[in-house]
């Protein structure tokens, strides 16, 4: 597995060398011409832990929750400080952990942000079943949040209970969402669960949509090895048939499919944090993908609060791309909408897409992973589970070793991937 993603690597960056993070950062980020910026936040912070969940979290308490929000708020000025005025950005998503649990605070982070930027499409909050409730709506809206994305994970006993979840009750959402409404309501599920059918998950999406969503996103099963997770991953046959299948009944039930694995019912319905060609990201574990950078702050409370004390940035690892390494970051999420439009490529780079990989291009298109139409290159049915199947190899060759690494060392001194 990591031998795969270890030579494609080489071949599309045309180097034998690794990506190479360090234990270093810029204390000044060089983020005022950035294009298509977009803001991450992250609450690290739940009521209990998931099994399955990989993401950077720790048991909520209320002491420590303010003094992670106290701090945030003065990373938030030290870096949108930087630069004179207000910088236009395109998003900003809240994640976690469960952002929820800060909900009285969620307008005080939005005010200091809104100090230094201005967001153009809307603000995003990833929440728990539990935490829709027309209270805690109604906090976030007036706060300005303008898009929901919920973790239901599975409508279904049978699913919840192998992933440790209590139920979601589609009443009560369905009630509290028709209370207070937002631009965007979307549904997460997680499918290639062990013996889940195409009929399983036709189910949650069609609960989904009748709760009260316009948006859903089906994310893979992936077994990271530092969660406590134990259930066996789906046969890749099997996963191909139940993401070709879903697929198809999104789209024939009118659906627009505005990612790998989202689908809007309504087409101003979106919710992604991933598809944005620069990003800060602010809180633990947040990531910051600029011109030429990307970086990671660290996963421990602790040592970010002891970082922004010291006013300095909580960065723990930055790898300083190659031209040809940001090029493949950038083809590699901006494929994950389906679609790369060359010419968006060529005015972030300066040099045409085709002139740098126009023979992969051509493969895509004799292997039946993708279309040319009107100079735009859009994924196949078969593309998308390829780039699905890569993505797997990409998260357990990388993802999994770095944050595996960072739920170890605050700031560890380097890393090769």
């Amino acid at each position: 597995m990591h031998m795969i993603t270890e030579l494609t690597r080489m071949w599309l960056t045309r180097s034998t060398k690794p990506f190479l993070f360090k234990n270093e950062y810029d204390q000044e980020l060089p983020f005022s011409d950035c294009d298509g910026l977009g803001l991450y936040v992250h609450i690290p912070f739940c009521r209990s832990i998931c099994s399955f969940c990989p993401y950077c979290k720790t048991l909520y308490s209320e002491e420590a929750c303010s003094r992670y929000i106290d701090a945030l708020i003065r990373e938030i000025h030290l870096a949108g400080s930087q630069i004179p005025g207000k910088k236009t950005v395109t998003s900003l998503y809240f994640g976690g952990g469960t952002p929820a649990l800060a909900a009285d605070r969620i307008k005080e982070i939005i005010d200091a942000i809104q100090e230094h930027f201005i967001i153009t499409q809307g603000i995003g909050i990833e929440l728990h079943p539990e935490n829709v409730t027309p209270r805690t709506l109604h906090i976030l809206k007036e706060a300005g949040i303008t898009k929901l994305s919920i973790g239901i994970q599975s409508f279904q006993e049978k699913f919840q209970k192998l992933l440790g979840r209590t139920g979601a009750d589609m009443d009560s959402l369905k009630a509290a969402l028709s209370q207070v409404p937002f631009e965007t309501v979307s549904m997460d599920f997680i499918f290639a669960l062990p013996s889940q059918t195409f009929g399983d998950l036709k189910a949650d999406v069609d609960a989904a949509f009748e709760a009260g969503a316009n948006h859903v996103a089906l994310y893979p099963f992936i077994d990271f090895t530092f969660t406590d997770s134990v259930l066996p991953s789906m046969g890749k046959k099997e996963k191909r048939r139940l993401l070709d299948q879903i697929t198809r009944y999104c789209l024939e039930t009118g659906c627009t499919r505005s990612s790998i694995w989202t689908f809007a019912r309504e087409k101003h319905a979106s919710y992604s944090s991933m598809t944005r060609d620069n990003f800060l990201g602010f809180g633990c574990s947040a990531a910051t993908l600029l011109r030429d950078q990307f970086k990671i702050n660290t996963f421990s409370v602790e040592e970010y609060i002891r970082r922004i004390d010291q006013k300095r940035l909580p960065t723990a690892l930055t790898l300083r791309f190659t031209p040809r390494q940001r090029m493949i970051y950038y083809l590699f999420w901006t494929a994950y909408s389906t679609r790369v439009d060359p010419r968006d490529f060529e005015a972030f780079f300066g040099v045409p897409l085709k002139k740098m990989y126009g023979l992969e291009l051509r493969l895509a298109r004799l292997l039946g992973f993708a279309e040319e139409k009107d100079g735009v290159y859009s994924m196949t049915l078969k593309g998308a589970f390829y780039y699905h199947y890569y993505e797997n190899f990409y998260t357990l060759s990388y993802i999994d070793r770095m944050w595996g690494l960072l739920r170890k060392e605050a700031f560890p001194e380097q890393m090769e991937l």
